[in-house]
């Protein structure tokens, strides 16, 4: 008899709970896998001290491999479930594809960030779910402060050290809390020349600060903000954001370069694809984690409503907390699905929460015991110690350093402003020019919204996930001189000058300058071989290949990253096929030419003149052509 197949998506806390005590209840009976697009279990609640500089970005980051002997890890992402077919589809991190069959399926692929339609906010913010976001809004905290500690114009120094924090829930709470005591630390030993200080400001259309929790925390909470001179302003959010600050509901106008989003989150869109029963883009489930009418198939965590027992008629909430204790009874009950033991059902009992507010502060009610001051800071860093599944020494001891040696407030640049855009649905793995972006999960989110080109919550096409993001923004056409954007003239990759060798080839384009929206298009003006560079991409290496993909054009990886990043999974259901897609497959997109990137059927015109012996063959990102001097003299061979 074949072990059976259990095959887990995500690995957040229900997933990496789940799959921790499955390993244990099978006894090496079953065949666990676990599919994660990271290899590493992400400790959410500590994310504010890593942006911080308090922790490092390992610290917080679990080895998946290293904790879970017994279980296979494949890294990828789901980007499709048949059912009845029982096989799971996804991409890997360098666009290969893959299909896991399974006899038990649990989906725990856990939540992406919460987004409003307010103008400007998908361009202009960025989220905090994912270690890539919290090291890019630490190096872009420290980068502001520094540009504001060098300016002498006081309007600039006020906008680069004003930071904005939209949602006053846990996270946000705490973002400004560890932020403000980061950025008084980098003015104290390097002072502006305005003699500004830095101002954080954590907005929400809510009451109060933290309303989901009891009330005393969230005084406290407020207290402890105020004290250190955060501008918290309930019942106000964002009405509009720019690239140069942001309109809030009250009318005012707050000039800053920083806006993080920490609004909420919602389930991940792969659950949306399925067409079962959904409760506010929740899997209905049973209490037993099951859902309805599909014996092999479980749901828990972020992605699934599972009914509260204690409370008739509502949904546990989407809480860490929750989701861990979601993992433990899921996988009790997928082995009693298997014929061993007896199935549970999921019951609750509040232990309390607590919010770390950096330093000694903190706000703690562990049992229904409202804390606050030094014995709730030791109480939070207790809870988070025993409650983490590795690295507990290691984060000690940052702990312990971070109390007698200063923060080291250094910028690394490791992750672009491009790289963690706020509308992923992957906000667990930063964007990297010249990696095939895959499409399934986004490209759900963007087909359940409605019609093609528009944005669940009412945004354009141009903020749509494979649509045509705004230059200069998060995700969008990344800025000259960056990686995988557009490089500066007589730069590796780029557009050559005048008068260099390979001449003035076409723009943004090696080999010649497409037609619109459409891969291997119109050649390149006065350019070498131009009719056949219609034909065919330049520096082809491959023969035969017919697609725009790097994958199965054979174009060199270098040429793919000058192009710039690809656009986010975006609508055609297949990774690196996305320059094919046409009709409601492309949301955000022209239309394509119907004569598609194929070679010319016409006998090839003159190639122009040949370079010249001694001259190297040209790299992927240079045109061929002939050598060209700088200094006014003619070469050998120069025509």
């Amino acid at each position: 008899m074949s072990r059976p197949r259990i095959v887990i998506v995500g690995a957040g806390f229900a997933g990496y709970r789940t799959a921790r005590t499955l390993s244990r209840l099978t006894r090496h009976q079953a065949d666990i896998t676990l599919l994660n697009p990271t290899d590493y279990f992400l400790y959410l609640p500590l994310l504010p001290q890593v942006a911080a500089g308090i922790l490092e970005p390992r610290r917080v980051s679990v080895s998946l491999s290293g904790t879970l002997p017994h279980v296979r890890l494949v890294l990828g992402e789901a980007d499709g479930i048949d059912l009845d077919g029982r096989t799971v589809h996804y991409t890997g991190p360098e666009g290969e594809e893959g299909t896991l069959a399974y006899d038990r399926l649990v989906l725990a692929a856990g939540s992406v960030n919460k987004l409003l339609p307010i103008p400007g906010v998908a361009e202009h913010a960025h989220g905090f779910r994912g270690l890539p976001e919290a090291l890019y809004l630490r190096d872009h905290v420290t980068r502001q402060v520094e540009l504001a500690a060098a300016a002498d114009d006081r309007a600039e120094c006020a906008a680069r050290c004003t930071f904005v924090v939209v949602g006053a829930g846990y996270t946000g709470t705490e973002v400004a809390a560890h932020g403000a005591m980061y950025t008084d630390a980098q003015v104290r030993r390097h002072p502006m020349r305005t003699g500004m200080r830095p101002r954080w400001m954590l907005l929400d259309v809510a009451p109060r600060v933290m309303p989901e929790m009891d009330e005393r925390l969230s005084r406290t909470a407020e207290r402890v903000l105020r004290q250190r001179g955060v501008d918290v302003r309930m019942g106000t959010s964002v009405q509009e954001a720019t690239h140069d600050g942001v309109v809030l509901t009250d009318g005012s106008t707050v000039d800053t370069r920083t806006l993080v989003w920490c609004v909420g989150v919602r389930p991940d869109p792969l659950v949306e694809s399925l067409g079962l029963p959904m409760e506010r883009g929740r899997l209905l489930v049973d209490p037993h984690l099951q859902v309805p009418g599909r014996p092999e198939l479980f749901a828990c965590g972020d992605v699934a409503a599972v009914p509260d027992l204690n409370q008739p008629g509502q949904y546990t909430p989407m809480t860490a907390q929750h989701a861990w204790r979601h993992g433990k009874v899921c996988a009790h009950n997928v082995v009693a699905s298997l014929g061993r033991g007896q199935r549970r059902a999921y019951r609750h009992r509040d232990m309390g929460f607590v919010v770390d507010l950096g330093g000694a502060k903190a706000a703690a009610n562990p049992l229904g015991l409202p804390m606050s001051g030094p014995a709730a800071g030791a109480v939070t860093r207790g809870y988070h110690l025993a409650a983490m599944p590795g690295n507990r020494v290691r984060v000690a001891a940052d702990w312990l350093l971070d109390a007698v040696l200063p923060r080291q407030a250094v910028q690394l640049g490791l992750v672009r402003s491009w790289s963690v855009p706020l509308e992923s649905s992957s906000p667990e793995v930063a964007r990297v020019p010249g990696r095939p972006e895959q499409s399934g999960k986004d490209a759900v989110a963007a087909g359940t919204a409605g019609t093609a080109g528009k944005h669940a919550d009412g945004d354009g096409a141009k903020k749509q996930p494979g649509g045509e993001p705004a230059k200069g923004q998060p995700g969008g056409e990344p800025g000259k001189n960056q990686p995988g954007g557009e490089p500066g003239k007589n730069q590796p990759g780029g557009e050559p000058g005048k008068n260099q060798p390979g001449g003035e080839p076409a723009k943004n384009q090696p080999g010649g300058e497409p037609a619109k929206n459409q891969p291997g298009g119109e050649p390149a003006k006065r350019g070498p071989d131009a009719a056949s560079a219609g034909s065919r991409s330049h520096g082809e290496r491959a023969k035969g290949s017919q697609s725009g993909s790097p994958r199965a054009s054979g174009k060199p990886r270098r040429a793919v990253e000058a192009a710039g990043p690809r656009p986010a999974r975006g609508g055609s259901g297949k990774p690196g096929k996305s320059s094919r897609a046409s009709g409601a497959g492309s949301a955000g997109r022209r239309p394509t030419a119907p004569s598609g990137p194929s070679r010319s059927a016409g006998p090839p015109t003159d190639p122009g003149p040949e370079p010249p012996a001694n001259q190297p063959p040209p790299g992927p990102d240079i045109a061929p052509g002939p050598v060209r001097r700088t200094d006014g003299r003619a070469a050998e061979g120069d025509s």
